[in-house]
């Protein structure tokens, strides 16, 4: 038997408006999601578009110098609590205002960070999200070029030419190390973030003007390379429990690092908070669930997502250039049962 249907790649808005009995517009204003259409208009509509098997044409509505209501999202990955906190504040922010999210993991491979901010830059979407680490600044310059919305979140560029969200790190790290001095502690290391990212340099900073306000001198042999990830901060702890003055207590740059670093001291056969304590930054949902519970620098990420959402949606709907913004949110440090009072 033949299928008369119409090969749902030909089927356009004016055969769902005939199939429902509604006028275009109407159907227009059904599917780009506007509100103020009749619930019972509403679901012919969608039925009869749901039966054609009709697929919305995005990339020729944006061609023809409409908007596509699509925001494109770059991640390293969704491997974690901090970007997936972040991305759900994004996600429900743009849902608000009947957009839809396009999101791109580049599993931390440089090259692919800087092929999707350029695919997304030429698609579909209207603007852009960047939550990677290690963009180029060329694209940057390039995306700038071209008047192509976009907000960086929780980073910087090198040129201060961008809209950005993210949050007090050097307070926040300077609050961490001076709890763990007021705690009793002097032998206090660091596990540092990526070096190359502003964040991780604002928390170094953090740790040692809080060392210095308390007139503890820096140690260089207890500051050790980190990359934000559980396996850097497990060896980063290692080389830590090898020196002869071995520290009591660790701030880590963000509670990956710590968590590796608490294994890596069970692993040892030590015990957090008796024989060493430990503070992360970020305060994942998971560093509440950790035995012990971590302690840990939160940062507000559902609302740095939330905040950020709503900047970049904003500079697409202005007419005109407006002022860069940067939108600096706060920490505080959450207590819990990994530091001990020594």
């Amino acid at each position: 038997m033949t299928d008369n249907r119409k090969n749902h790649r030909n089927i356009t808005i004016v055969d769902v408006a005939r199939a429902s009995g509604v006028s275009y517009s109407t159907v227009s204003r059904v599917l780009n999601g506007f509100e103020f259409v009749k619930d019972s208009t509403r679901q012919k509509v969608l039925e009869a578009a749901e039966r054609l098997g009709y697929v919305a044409n995005l990339q020729a509505r944006s061609l023809a110098g409409g908007r596509s209501n699509i925001i494109g999202l770059v991640v390293p990955a969704l491997d974690n609590g901090y970007i997936v906190e972040i991305t759900r504040g994004i996600d429900e922010e743009i849902a608000r205002a009947n957009y839809e999210l396009m999101l791109y993991t580049t599993h931390r491979h440089r090259s692919k960070e800087s092929l999707y901010v350029n695919t997304i830059a030429n698609g579909l979407s209207d603007g852009m999200l960047l939550m990677i680490p290690l963009i180029q600044t060329e694209y940057l310059h390039a995306l700038r070029e071209r008047n192509f919305p976009y907000v960086m979140i929780d980073q910087t560029d090198n040129d201060n030419l961008s809209n950005i969200v993210d949050s007090t790190n050097w307070q926040g790290a300077y609050e961490a190390t001076d709890y763990l001095i007021k705690q009793g502690h002097r032998k206090i290391a660091h596990i540092l973030g990526l070096e190359v990212l502003n964040s991780a340099r604002e928390r170094l900073d953090g740790y040692k003007s809080a060392l210095n306000a308390h007139q503890i001198p820096y140690n260089k042999a207890y500051v050790v390379e980190g990359d934000f990830t559980h396996p850097k901060g497990y060896a980063a702890m290692q080389q830590l429990l090898q020196l002869h003055d071995r520290p009591t207590a660790v701030f880590a740059a963000n509670d990956l690092s710590a968590f590796g670093a608490m294994q890596a001291i069970r692993d040892a056969g030590l015990h957090i908070p008796d024989d060493i304590s430990i503070i992360g930054f970020d305060d994942i949902p998971e560093a509440a669930m950790m035995s012990p519970k971590l302690t840990s620098v939160r940062q507000p990420l559902e609302q740095m997502g939330r905040e950020a959402a709503r900047l970049l949606l904003e500079v697409i709907d202005s007419a005109e250039d407006r002022p860069l913004r940067r939108i600096t949110l706060a920490t505080r440090l959450i207590e819990r049962e990994s530091v001990k009072k020594i």
